[in-house]
């Protein structure tokens, strides 16, 4: 069965969700190649060879980068546009002792960007300090008022990071004043639509590196802003005859950036971050260390899950709530009793913003079910007394509820501000420049957007979307990709522990979705201090038992078992330890 190919299936789940209801759509992923000449040619089992041709991993040696590659096979840092202007530019400015700022970004990416810039900076002998702007105070990315705060401070260049590449005028400005600039940056190009198509807009930086340029040989078009600036800093290092130990030290921040900002976990970014959560896991950086041993993982596993989860969001939470320097300064830290008291606060922060979050997330709930928002293909939400810095996460959480594109908007000091998740049919900064005469700055990606916007056009800004908006009832229906349709009965602890070496998982790189159907439920029982947690035995149609346990709403879970003879599952199984001993047991997905 491993080896062959099934043809796709489908099946409808039908789920109530506040008086209305929500199609998901059970397709079988059915990519063709041998599986079994792969799994006598790596020593893998066939569903193990199914699983990566699923992620469009095809070819020897792809497969063999896949399953082994390492640090050795990232494409040198020179491939990247303008690299040679900007080494040039900075070894000029540090042997001339010119004072260089680093304008980075108050989430997880920019503090890391900024945090890779100044140690490395700093190992090359540069007068350089950090500026994050404040989330309320300053918004995103550069602004004449740190333009001119930089003139007064007496600074010669600036080098941004995971910021810039949308901010022309500002950077035009900051030219006028004498100084050098220097944008290192991965978000998506601006363009305007001309007769000719669309005409990007470079900013007169004196040099831009930004993997989305056109005509950027790097083959890597999805970095995240630390890694574009731990590249930057690699060619200086080499430049300068620095060990490349030194240059991989940085590989653990790059990966937590990586995992953070939510970038595609294939070729180059996988690599990263398999070797960074490695080191990350043996961590010799007093801060992470500290942060680690805050959120009680100290000894553990550091997983892709731990990072964009638990450790992430510690980060995050000092750019939301007060202000990022705090996190850099975490990730600065040499003393440990000073690492120990910031990873603390940033624990405390972490845990204010989930309850601030879960407040958000029921207030836009209510105002899609009872304004009539809920009709719209593209949700925009107006919470004006939200705290602007969690209209992201907030849009995240409605968007997995409704699989929609979501905008949340809140009430800033002089303008409304908001932040966008969209789901993978809809180009969310594409559908943005289409409305760019209702916003007054906005950027972002295909996947996640941000914005700010006179309140008078907030709801003009609704209708256009939904007037632009060519999504279909398919495009709009949740979608569960199957991998394998795989009896429980085919697993076995060998395959389940041979899944190990697909990980990290994570976008582009998803764990992996088996499936059964006919199974009877048998042994149930509801567990967990909010009644959350659903365990039982799951027998196939030759008698076969497998315990299985399912995280969620377990009594509507049990409801709906109660009132069938056989169900169909969506798992993942894993290896179960309690109290020393360990049991094969499935984890359910999704049911029907």
């Amino acid at each position: 069965f491993p080896g062959r190919i099934s043809v796709p299936g489908i099946c409808i789940l039908w789920k109530k969700t506040q008086g209305e209801r929500t199609m998901e759509k059970w397709v079988v992923c059915a990519k063709r190649a041998d599986f079994q000449k792969i799994s006598q040619e790596f020593g893998i089992d066939p569903v193990i060879a199914r699983l990566i041709r699923n992620r469009d991993v095809e070819g020897t040696e792809n497969i063999r980068s896949y399953l082994y590659g390492t640090l050795k096979e990232l494409p040198s840092p020179w491939l990247l546009k303008d690299m040679d202007k900007a080494v040039e530019i900075l070894q000029e400015k540090i042997k001339e002792h010119r004072k260089i700022r680093i304008i980075g970004d108050y989430d997880i990416d920019g503090v890391t960007s900024t945090c890779i810039l100044l140690k490395g900076f700093q190992r090359l002998g540069a007068d350089a300090d950090t500026y994050i702007p404040d989330r309320i105070k300053d918004g995103y990315g550069i602004h004449e008022q740190l333009i001119q705060k930089a003139v007064e401070d007496g600074i010669d260049t600036i080098v941004t990071c995971d910021n810039g590449i949308a901010a022309s005028a500002e950077i035009a400005d900051a030219k006028e004043r004498g100084l050098t600039v220097v944008i290192t940056d991965h978000h998506d190009i601006p363009f305007q639509e001309t007769e000719n198509g669309k005409e990007w807009i470079i900013p007169p930086a004196d040099a831009v590196i930004n993997p989305k340029q056109a005509d950027c040989a790097y083959p890597n078009k999805n970095l995240c802003g630390a890694v574009v600036a731990w590249k930057l800093i690699w060619a200086l290092y080499e430049k300068n005859g620095i060990s490349q130990s030194e240059v991989l030290d940085f590989t653990e921040l790059a990966a937590v950036a990586t995992v953070g900002d939510v970038m595609d976990l294939q070729g180059e970014n996988r690599i990263i971050v398999k070797e960074g959560l490695r080191q990350l896991s043996a961590t010799y950086t007093p801060g992470l260390r500290a942060l680690i041993r805050a959120n009680n993982l100290d000894g553990a596993e550091i997983t892709a899950y731990h990072v964009g989860f638990v450790l992430g969001p510690c980060i995050n939470a000092s750019g939301r709530l007060d202000t990022a320097a705090r996190s850099l300064e975490l990730l600065c830290e040499t003393n440990e009793e000073k690492a120990a008291e910031l990873a603390g606060d940033l624990l405390a922060l972490n845990q204010s913003r989930k309850a601030m979050t879960e407040k958000g997330k029921e207030e836009a709930i209510r105002l899609i079910e009872e304004t009539g928002l809920n009709e719209d293909r593209v949700l925009v939400v107006y919470l004006p007394d939200c705290h602007e810095s969690l209209a992201g996460i907030i849009a995240g959480r409605i968007r997995e509820k409704y699989h929609k594109p979501v905008f949340v908007l809140t009430k800033g000091e002089n303008s409304v501000k908001g932040s966008g998740r969209s789901i993978e049919a809809y180009s969310m900064y594409e559908e943005m420049v289409k409305c760019g005469d209702l916003l007054i700055q906005f950027g972002g990606h295909p996947m996640a957007a941000g914005l700010s916007i006179e309140e008078k056009n907030v709801e003009l800004f609704r209708k256009q979307l939904n007037a632009n908006c060519t999504l279909t009832e398919e495009e709009l229906r949740p979608k569960i990709v199957i991998d394998v349709p795989m009896p429980v009965s085919y697993l076995s602890r060998e395959l389940t522990e041979q899944l190990k070496i697909l990980e990290p998982f994570g976008k582009g790189n998803t764990k992996p979705i088996f499936a059964q159907k006919g199974l009877r439920v048998l042994n149930l029982r509801i567990f967990g201090k909010n009644q959350n947690v659903a365990k039982m035995k799951l027998e196939d149609q030759t008698g076969m038992q497998m315990d299985a346990v399912y995280f969620g709403e377990a009594e509507k879970f049990a409801d709906f078992v109660r009132q069938q003879e056989e169900i169909s599952v969506t798992y993942y199984p894993e290896i179960n330890v309690y109290q020393g001993r360990e049991t094969l047991q499935v984890v359910i997905r999704n049911y029907c």
